[in-house]
């Protein structure tokens, strides 16, 4: 349903007449299929996902750790991490950021020989990462590269939205001079004691949106939580292709 305070959808003042609101339904656009719009949230699977990576560029660079911290209703399920051989030696940079170096990975299996793993842990709950852009294109081009089929996941789906704890940070930490997730954390005594790390950056990130959750900002509804994050996330961009305009 398409409808505004100036008129357009279906009812020409642009307000619900009483008695029928009932039959309304709003389609929100990124959802995953399973889950209905209206569910409270916090009620559904959520699998939060962290990657760490020899760079940043998804077309060159590939992935040396994956997490996946499962959550429903209120309770972490489990946390499973993969350590994975990229292929490639690691760049000293990367190694400074995660610690995970050559030898590390030296005995560990390629990204092809874990992924039916990943995604069928994974399933149907609602995918979850700090930063989400850069996990979810990670994790695109390395299932992109693969040659046999691997089982359907709802973070593998092109048109499903991840839920994204950074530009809820950005937008109830405002005034605060940085967002990176162990500050973030630091400021909701959240504890993050390997940053860095797949695992531990998975669950942190789950956490702080479990506690953002407390903010009447934040829908309880999912699909209100994916519009909105949707909004904020425009907005965001806006602002800041702005300011690097103006620099």
């Amino acid at each position: 349903m398409k409808g505004s305070a100036d008129g357009g959808g279906c009812f020409p003042t642009g307000r619900h007449y009483p008695g029928i609101a009932h039959l309304l339904r709003v389609d929100v656009a990124g959802l995953v299929a399973e889950h209905s719009s209206d569910g409270r949230w916090l009620d559904l699977p959520i699998v939060s996902i962290d990657t760490e990576t020899t760079g940043r560029d998804p077309d060159t660079d590939r992935i040396v750790e994956v997490a996946c911290v499962q959550y429903r209703g209120g309770t972490i399920l489990e946390a499973r991490s993969w350590l994975v051989n990229p292929g490639r030696p690691i760049p000293r940079e990367a190694f400074d950021v995660h610690g995970i170096g050559d030898d590390t990975v030296a005995g560990q299996p390629p990204f092809a020989a874990v992924a039916a793993e990943v995604l069928a842990v994974c399933g149907d709950a609602i995918p979850l990462a700090y930063n989400a852009e850069f996990d979810r294109r990670f994790l695109r081009s390395e299932l992109d590269r693969l040659s046999v089929s691997v089982p359907d996941a709802a973070l593998a789906r092109a048109g499903v939205d991840w839920l994204d704890p950074l530009v809820w940070a950005r937008e109830l930490q405002a005034n605060e001079r940085s967002r990176a997730l162990g500050d973030v954390c630091g400021r909701l005594g959240i504890a993050l004691e390997q940053a860095h790390r797949a695992t531990c950056d998975a669950e942190a990130a789950l956490r702080v949106l479990l506690a953002f959750a407390h903010d009447s900002r934040v829908p309880e509804r999912y699909g209100a939580l994916v519009q909105e994050q949707r909004r904020l996330a425009r907005l965001q961009d806006e602002r800041s292709r702005f300011w690097r305009s103006r620099s």
